[in-house]
């Protein structure tokens, strides 16, 4: 027992703030990392409560190509998205656009899809034909090329983002350029009026300082840089589609925050459809998102049935009610990333902790065929969910201690247990709580304020509101 605590003392020093990806020494035997997300923190929670008061407005480049808010008389008697849609084949529906006034006065109002007449569970709210559908193989126009592209180095988003730029392009002559201009007024924004944080300035993104949602932007973000690097192999791997465009190759024709603009508009309003093939899986669905309002509860999903994507609604609305769809078990961070919101009540949201056993540990293999017994791995992800707390914990504890484990003996009672039973004193048990401790306390010491701090600033509203 003595000796288990002068090695506390020795070794099991409080860990320094680092990235999430990189373990951090919770002891001797054992190494640990938090992912935060969302729901959980003081820096975050000022960001759900950004979202829910849409601090933070787009930038003055929208959708693709970085067009404007100044709109023409002309354009606006061109008729509006659902009018062209109805022109080209859309069925009658069940659902109308309204909108609802931005946050800048700048901006015009942000539109969404509304029960034009009282739905019950299970009506098909609308249905749009694959005619008014983007996706890869209508794009390119050959399922291998979609899928060549798709499995090397350019993701569908990429490929999306770079043929409504070329639309765009095109203007008039466009047959897209009502949905193009759709895109364009939502600016890129959900139904918050908040955009991803991928566009986010430096001075904004200071905001998340301390969350490892932070460093999964800016991975993001690289991780768009070398999509944009790789633009040009669709211009010649898919020449046929191309050679409508009189315009340079993709790099020339069009700029890094141009492009980047246009894929996080194609990130927040892409649909990933189920049951279809690779080149459709990913499709652009007006009256889709951003107009349909995400939900975490909902149940309801876009869906392909025959030559149409479908939505059928889980619930009743009156008429005028803006009708929400799932936006998939996606934790806070995904969503505030994806598309600009936090859900207060996602049931998906959670604390990420990572515990990785030591590999220069003497009894590592024995620890290791302990824990793969238990149903656990040598690098072991943990999710704590709000509410759900005692729950985690009590998974986590175990495994935790397995790496205190010292004497050779205590290892060998361990690898006879049937359980996931670790012998331990209770000073051990107190290193072990301890460390844990103390780690999360240091992870809440890398944000810039304290929850109350957060919390008192927004009531206050003692902040510059970025417009």
């Amino acid at each position: 027992m003595e000796a288990s605590c002068s090695l506390r003392s020795s070794k099991f020093i409080s860990p320094p703030i680092r990235p999430p990806h990189h373990p951090l020494s919770i002891a001797s035997t054992i190494s640990i990392s938090v992912i935060r997300d969302p729901n959980f923190g003081s820096s975050l929670r000022l960001v759900r409560r950004k979202n829910r008061f849409s601090i933070r407005v787009s930038s003055s480049d929208t959708l693709v190509a970085g067009s404007r808010e100044v709109v023409s008389k002309k354009e606006e008697d061109l008729g509006d998205l659902k009018s062209w849609m109805h022109k080209n084949g859309l069925p009658p529906c069940k659902v109308i656009l309204k909108e609802k006034p931005s946050h800048n006065e700048k901006h015009r109002p942000i539109h969404y899809v509304a029960a034009s007449e009282d739905l019950q569970a299970g009506d098909a709210a609308f249905s749009v034909p694959n005619s008014l559908v983007v996706t890869l193989e209508r794009v390119l126009g050959n399922e291998t090329i979609a899928e060549l592209l798709t499995t090397n180095k350019l993701s569908e988003l990429a490929c999306l983002a770079l043929y409504l730029m070329y639309e765009k392009k095109q203007g008039k002559k466009s047959f897209w350029l009502p949905y193009i201009r759709e895109l364009d007024r939502q600016r890129g924004r959900g139904q918050l009026a908040v955009e991803s944080p991928l566009l986010w300035s430096e001075t904004e993104l200071a905001y998340l300082t301390g969350s490892p949602t932070k460093a999964e932007i800016l991975e993001r973000a690289e991780g768009i840089k070398r999509e944009y690097n790789e633009l040009d192999t669709v211009w010649f791997m898919a020449g046929s589609l191309f050679q409508q465009y009189p315009y340079d190759i993709p790099t020339e024709a069009f700029t890094f925050e141009i492009f980047k603009q246009a894929f996080v508009a194609v990130q927040s309003c892409v649909v990933h459809l189920q049951k279809v093939s690779l080149a459709r899986r990913f499709a652009l669905v007006p009256l889709g998102p951003p107009l349909l309002a995400y939900s975490s509860k909902c149940k309801a999903m876009l869906a392909a049935v025959d030559d149409a994507v479908q939505l059928v609604v889980d619930r009743p609305y009156k008429a005028g009610e803006s009708i929400v769809v799932w936006c998939g078990p996606q934790p806070n961070s995904k969503l505030l990333i994806n598309y600009g919101f936090v859900d207060e009540d996602n049931p998906y949201d959670r604390l990420v902790v990572e515990a990785a056993l030591n590999t220069e540990d003497p009894q590592y293999q024995d620890k290791r065929m302990v824990a793969q017994r238990n149903g656990k791995l040598s690098v072991q992800v943990f999710h704590v969910h709000a509410g759900r707390e005692k729950e985690a914990i009590s998974d986590m504890l175990p495994y935790l201690r397995l790496g205190y484990v010292s004497d050779t003996s205590e290892m060998q009672s361990v690898i006879s247990s049937l359980g996931p039973i670790c012998p331990v004193s209770p000073c051990m048990e107190r290193a072990v709580l301890d460390q844990l401790a103390d780690y999360f306390k240091a992870r809440l010491a890398g944000y810039p304020a304290t929850l109350s701090e957060d919390e008192a600033m927004v009531t206050s509203a003692q902040y510059p509101l970025i417009v």
